[in-house]
């Protein structure tokens, strides 16, 4: 089984969001970056299924050359193969993103073997537009199956469950697939020491993909409202009691 996983560098969860000046863009100087959520679990189920049935592993970003931490990061986990898009243009939008990964995966696919699964996260942890994976989907004709919390292979066919409202919905598919996969999938392992040497001197394959214009144009970014919270000191010892029963009252809990 030959397994492609598509990561996307992204600001660390939690830390603190600065704009430019011109409000154009997120200031990176002072931000840790990772891999998203879901694409850990997608990275994670690459592995799982190269020991199980053997074949092949690969993972591809696109993004500056410094997202090349994340590859060797998916490489000390178990991946086999790192690939890098490598550009200096950060406006690139989901369409433009989806285009490239296709160029990319049938240049690959020319030189190599054919991918019978592609692995996406269902959606990125900074712009979440759910586009990307559906969008490379389409373009290599190739049927997709989101949201999966579930996935196995049987009688060579993949079967993937995703959940709806009554419950699951189960969904078999041929290969070549593509699927995008949510957090929650399987527990992502903690890279081994062996595993980070080995991907500290792995070899990166680079593809410099051509700027194209996407369908999104950023005017401004700008932080949504913040939740204001105020401390009222409302008395010490017994004092205090009328005005917490008056709270209690304002509150409902009375």
């Amino acid at each position: 089984m030959h397994v492609l996983v598509c990561i996307k560098r992204v600001p660390a969860p939690g830390a603190r969001i600065v704009l430019t000046e011109d409000q154009t863009a997120i200031d990176t100087r002072h931000l840790g970056f990772t891999v998203s959520p879901h694409e850990e679990c997608a990275v994670e189920e690459a592995v799982q299924i190269n020991e199980r049935l053997g074949g092949s592993t690969t993972v591809l970003t696109l993004g500056p050359p410094e997202a090349q931490e994340q590859l060797r990061t998916a490489m000390s986990m178990g991946i086999q193969r790192g690939v890098l898009l490598q550009t200096d243009n950060p406006g690139w939008d989901p369409r433009a993103t989806a285009t490239a990964i296709t160029e990319a995966v049938r240049q690959i696919e020319s030189q190599h073997q054919p991918f019978d699964l592609i692995l996406f996260g269902t959606e990125s942890a900074d712009a979440g537009n759910y586009q990307v994976g559906i969008r490379v989907a389409q373009a290599l004709n190739r049927p997709i199956v989101s949201g999966v919390k579930q996935l196995s292979i049987e009688d060579g066919e993949i079967v993937m469950h995703r959940a709806v409202e009554s419950g699951f919905e189960l969904c078999r598919v041929a290969t070549p697939a593509v699927a995008a996969v949510m957090e929650g999938l399987n527990l992502p392992r903690y890279p081994s020491m062996r595993g980070r040497l080995a991907a500290k001197n792995a070899t990166i394959d680079i593809i410099e993909p051509q700027p194209r214009s996407g369908g999104l144009i950023t005017r401004r970014l700008h932080h949504p409202p913040q939740q204001q919270s105020e401390t009222v000191v409302l008395g010490t010892g017994s004092e205090a009691a009328t005005a917490v029963v008056d709270l209690f009252e304002r509150v409902g809990l009375l």
